[in-house]
């Protein structure tokens, strides 16, 4: 089983990986800003140690889909 601690680095360099697709195109210019904002609130989370707020940070970057 994986922990929270390890899985959600994993969920974040995913949806970067899918950032820069979208970024790579003319109209993903929303869709990565949301992603980054999602991205940035879950890095406060880890650096904070807030474990509700990792969970939902987790879960907000599971939803993101390429």
């Amino acid at each position: 089983m994986e922990t929270i601690a390890d899985a959600l680095p994993k969920e974040i360099e995913r949806v970067q990986e899918i950032i820069r697709e979208y970024e790579s195109i003319p109209s993903g210019f929303l869709a990565a800003s949301l992603m980054k904002a999602d991205v940035s609130k879950a890095h406060d989370a880890m650096m904070s140690g807030d474990l509700a707020a990792m969970i939902a940070a987790y879960q907000a970057l599971k939803e993101y889909q390429m």
